[in-house]
C-alpha cells in the first residue's frame, strides 16, 4: 500500500469540544459552494467558509449538540442547517438570508443581535440523539429526517406544514415510524436496493447492518414528535428490521461498526441499481459490498477505524471509500481494492470528507480533521491522478511528444531497451555531457 502526502491545508480556530457526528460539509447558504458546519457541546453552531480561520456564521442552540446536517429537510427546494442536541432539541436554521446580507456588506463575518442568531424553528423530540440523516428513505421524492439514538432506537420524521401556510417556521416534525435495533446505532445511510428503490440502512456491531422497512401507517404518525400510543392488542412499536450478519472473518460481536451507502459507480444509471456500500469496524476491517450482499472486497488494517466516508479523489465519477483511525491514519480504497494511505500528524477527535470551497473559489475534494488541540484542519484539493501504481514508461509512451523527443535525441523508439536507457540517462545523467 503506497503512501500519499497532502500539504495544502487550512487551519481553523475552534475552541470547543464536539461529538464525532457534530461536523459535516454542505451548501449551507444555497450559493452552490460548500461550507463546513460544526456544533460543540456548549450549544454553539459554527459555519466556516472559504479559507478564513474564523467562523463565517455563529448560532446559539439549546443543550449539547451531538449531530448536525445540511439538506432540504423541509422539502422547499433549498438547504437548511439542522442541529440536534443530546437533550432532544431540534434546531432549524435558514442561512440563505445570511449569505445575501453578506454579499451587500464589506465585512466577511457576521455581527448580529442575540435575537437574530436564534433558530428559525425549534422543536423537542426524544432525547439522547446520536446520529442524523436527511434523505428520501421511502422513494416518494420527499426528504425525511432519520435520527439514531443511544438506546438502540431509530426514528423517522417528516416536516409537515399547514396547507394554507407557506412560511417554513409554521411547520413541525411529524413522527413516521420507530424501529428498535438489537445493537448500538453508529451510522445511518441510504443505498439503492436491487430494484433501484432506496433502502434505509443502519450499522450494527460486529460488522453487521440492518435494513429498516419504511411501512408508514396512520397510527405511526404523531404530531407531537413522541410515539403514538399502541393500539389495543399491539406489542409496542413495529420493528420491521431485516438484520444482515457479517460473513467471512469472525468479529467481536460488540465491536463498533460504521457504514456509508450510495457509493457512486461513475454513472447515475449504474449507481441507481444495486448500489454499493462500505462497512468499517474499530478492529480494522473494511468491506465493500453491493445491495445483493455480494462481497466485492475485504481489507484488514492494524488501526482502529472510527469514521467512514466516500469521496471521488480521481475525478472519474467513481467514489472511493475513505476510512479514518483515531491516530490520524487515513485509508482511501477504490472499487478494485487499490488502496493508498495518508497520515495526519495528530490524534483525531472527529473526521469527515467531501466537497469544500477553499482558495480556488470552487468545490474540491477535501479531508477534514478535528484534533484534540482545539484546531480543525481542512486538507483541500486531495486529488490523485490515479489510484493504482503506474509504470512511468507506460505513461510516457501514451504521450505523443515523448516519441518525438526521443527521435530528436537519436533514440530508436522501437527498441524498448534503448528507450529505457534514454530515460535512465535523463533521470540520472546528462545526455549533453
Amino acid at each position: 500500500m503506497r503512501s500519499v502526502n497532502y500539504v495544502q491545508r487550512v487551519s481553523l480556530d475552534f475552541s470547543g469540544t464536539l461529538f464525532p457526528h457534530a461536523i459535516c460539509l454542505g451548501d449551507a447558504d444555497n450559493d452552490s459552494l460548500n461550507e463546513l458546519v460544526v456544533g460543540d457541546t456548549n450549544g454553539k453552531l459554527f459555519v466556516y467558509k472559504n479559507d478564513d480561520s474564523k467562523p463565517w456564521v455563529t448560532r446559539t442552540c439549546v443543550g449539547m449538540l451531538t449531530c448536525v446536517a445540511v439538506g432540504d429537510v423541509c422539502n422547499k427546494g433549498r438547504n437548511f442547517v439542522v442541529a440536534v442536541g443530546a437533550e432532544g432539541w431540534f434546531h432549524l436554521f435558514d442561512l440563505t438570508a445570511a449569505s445575501a446580507s453578506k454579499s451587500d456588506s464589506s465585512s466577511q463575518h457576521e455581527f448580529m443581535s442575540p435575537d437574530d442568531q436564534k433558530p428559525l424553528f425549534t422543536q423537542h423530540i426524544p432525547a439522547n440523539t446520536k446520529v442524523i440523516l436527511i434523505s428520501d428513505i421511502d422513494g416518494d421524492g420527499r426528504n425525511e429526517l432519520v435520527v439514531g439514538y443511544t438506546d438502540r432506537v431509530v426514528r423517522a420524521f417528516r416536516w409537515e406544514e399547514p396547507t394554507e401556510s407557506s412560511e417554513t417556521g409554521t411547520g413541525q416534525l411529524v413522527l413516521l415510524k420507530k424501529w428498535l435495533l438489537e445493537g448500538q446505532v453508529d451510522s445511518l445511510s441510504v443505498n439503492p436496493g436491487s430494484e433501484g428503490l432506496p433502502e434505509l440502512m443502519v450499522s450494527q456491531p460486529g460488522c453487521g447492518y440492518a435494513i429498516l422497512l419504511c411501512s408508514w401507517t396512520q397510527q405511526d404518525s404523531c404530531s407531537s414528535g413522541e410515539e403514538a400510543p399502541p393500539t389495543p392488542g399491539s406489542e409496542g412499536p413495529s420493528r420491521d428490521v431485516v438484520l444482515h450478519l457479517s460473513t467471512g472473518r469472525i468479529h467481536n460481536k460488540n465491536v463498533s461498526t460504521h457504514l456509508i451507502g450510495s457509493i457512486s459507480k461513475g454513472s447515475k444509471e449504474e449507481s441507481s441499481k444495486c448500489g454499493l456500500f462500505a462497512l468499517c469496524t474499530l478492529d480494522g476491517t473494511l468491506k465493500l459490498m453491493d445491495s445483493s450482499e455480494q462481497l466485492l472486497w475485504s481489507v484488514q488494517v492494524d488501526h482502529q477505524l472510527f469514521a467512514l466516508q466516500k469521496l471521488d479523489v480521481t475525478g472519474d465519477g467513481r467514489e472511493e471509500v475513505v476510512a479514518c483511525a483515531w491516530d490520524g491514519q487515513t485509508y482511501i480504497i477504490d472499487h478494485n481494492r487499490t488502496a493508498v494511505r495518508f497520515q495526519f500528524d495528530e490524534n483525531v477527535n472527529a473526521f469527515c470528507a467531501g466537497q469544500y470551497t477553499c482558495k480556488e473559489g470552487k468545490n474540491s475534494p477535501c479531508l477534514v480533521y478535528v484534533s484534540f488541540n482545539h484546531k480543525i484542519y481542512i486538507y483541500w484539493k486531495v486529488e490523485l491522478e490515479r489510484m493504482e501504481s503506474s509504470n512511468m514508461l507506460r505513461v510516457l509512451e501514451d504521450n505523443p511528444e515523448f516519441k518525438e523527443r526521443l527521435k530528436l535525441l537519436g533514440v530508436d523508439t522501437e527498441d524498448p531497451a534503448a528507450v529505457r536507457a534514454a530515460v535512465t540517462n535523463v533521470l540520472y545523467n546528462d545526455l549533453h555531457t
